[in-house]
């Protein structure tokens, strides 16, 4: 269990370093529909972007390790911690010092998940989940983030970020949950894994919630859909490890208080950050003269 924690925490380290990286890449770029691919193209032709992928697939191996040593209500809850990582790291990319709203909700945060962890105590359930469990987590988040776009198409600014961060976010917990299940079933024989459903069904799970991510790293601050990322990823992951992995947490006797004034530190540390004023949060204003560009 050790290893997986600090794996995944490892993992998170990366992932803020990468989002950073992309955020900065992808304000550059002109706007475009949340899955139309030429984004993906553009930024394949930014030097920025193309090096935030080192720290990225770093992340990706950490937090694959961290799945299989550890059940996905653990080992999603603890990535979140990314989303301070990153008040931190975009601090110091601008060489300014953190707010101290920035600063306030990343520790009320990490003692919101601190105390999550250690009231809840997840355990692992089945390796797998079956066919039909599958299908129902398909029908339902496909329902989930069909809505969610639909929404985005309507709004601009933050709220746009916020509704394709929860649409990715979303997409990220499917992600890891099928990564959970293939690093299960994996013994050493690559021939197998090729050949595995589990494997494509990631990828494109996987891709769809990258061009949403980068769309949604467009409209405004990074904090809105960063925010909204990291909220829907671990709730997503906590669900689908409780309904389809059988996975158990405690929330019996005294510890239910205890999850509970868990769980409002852990929103009101996302808000805190969330809802830091421009100038806290070094992003820049988007300037339409700029073609999308952040102002000096």
């Amino acid at each position: 269990m050790t290893l997986a924690v600090a794996c995944a925490l490892g993992a998170a380290f990366c992932f803020a370093v990468s989002t950073t990286m992309h955020q900065r890449a992808a304000k550059r770029q002109r706007r475009h529909h949340p899955l139309d691919p030429r984004l993906l193209l553009r930024l394949l032709r930014t030097r920025l972007w193309r090096l935030g992928w080192a720290p990225d697939v770093a992340g990706v191996g950490l937090q694959a390790v961290a799945l299989r040593f550890g059940p996905l209500a653990l080992v999603q809850p603890l990535m979140a911690s990314g989303l301070f990582m990153a008040i931190l790291i975009e601090a110091g990319w601008n060489r300014r010092r953190a707010g101290a709203r920035d600063l306030l909700g990343a520790t009320v945060g990490l003692v919101g998940l601190a105390a999550f962890l250690t009231a809840a105590e997840p355990q692992a359930g089945i390796p797998a989940p079956t066919a039909g469990a599958w299908w129902r987590v398909a029908l339902g988040v496909g329902g989930a983030v069909a809505v969610a776009l639909a929404l985005s198409a309507l709004v601009t600014g933050a709220a746009r970020g916020a509704l394709l961060g929860f649409a990715a976010g979303t997409l990220y917990g499917v992600a890891a949950a099928l990564v959970k299940a293939l690093t299960a079933s994996f013994h050493g024989d690559l021939r197998a894994l090729v050949v595995d459903p589990l494997l494509p069904a990631s990828a494109v799970v996987a891709l769809t919630g990258l061009v949403i991510n980068q769309s949604a790293f467009q409209s405004g601050r990074i904090a809105a859909p960063l925010t909204a990322l990291t909220l829907a990823d671990p709730v997503v992951s906590v669900v689908l490890g409780v309904t389809a992995f059988r996975e158990t947490i405690t929330l019996g006797g005294p510890r239910a208080a205890v999850l509970a004034l868990a769980v409002v530190a852990i929103v009101v540390g996302v808000w805190l950050a969330g809802t830091a004023s421009p100038s806290s949060s070094g992003t820049g204003r988007v300037s339409p003269s700029t073609g999308g560009r952040p102002d000096p």
